[in-house]
């Protein structure tokens, strides 16, 4: 009976062996794993950090571009209301006194002469000349 008890003590202490290598194998993949995810998580950190950084520059771009669009606005409702008030005064005068004119074509059987660069204008037409100096935009 004390060799059964000693056999079976010896399964008992190889099986204990066995379970203690499986054990150790799955805390060093467990470790492994923590490392793993650790730097996972520094990396994600990082990251959340400079996505933050370029949301705040983000906004900061996007109030700079919503106070010049504001500003703009605003300028352009200035210009308009101008208009507004410079038609409303056009609409005051009458239209027969000379100023309003409406061109008729000419008559089909007369040739049309071409304008003379050195013919001198009447004094009420106006006359818009770019120079040189300036450029279109």
């Amino acid at each position: 009976m004390e060799f059964l008890s000693d056999i079976l003590l010896g399964l008992g202490a190889v099986f204990a062996s066995v379970y203690c290598f499986v054990l150790s194998r799955k805390l060093s993949k467990l470790k492994g794993l923590d490392q793993d995810l650790g730097s996972a998580i520094a990396i994600m950190s990082r990251q959340v950090d400079e996505m933050t950084e370029v949301l705040t520059s983000a906004q900061e771009t996007a109030g700079e571009s919503a106070q010049k669009l504001a500003e703009k606005t605003e300028a352009a409702a200035r210009v308009s209301d101008r208009l507004e008030l410079m038609i409303a005064a056009l609409q005051d005068l009458p239209e027969d006194d000379g100023i309003i004119q409406t061109a008729s074509p000419p008559p089909d059987n007369t040739e049309v002469a071409p304008a003379s660069p050195t013919a001198p204008l009447p004094d009420d037409v106006n006359v818009f000349v770019r120079t040189a100096t300036r450029r279109a935009s």
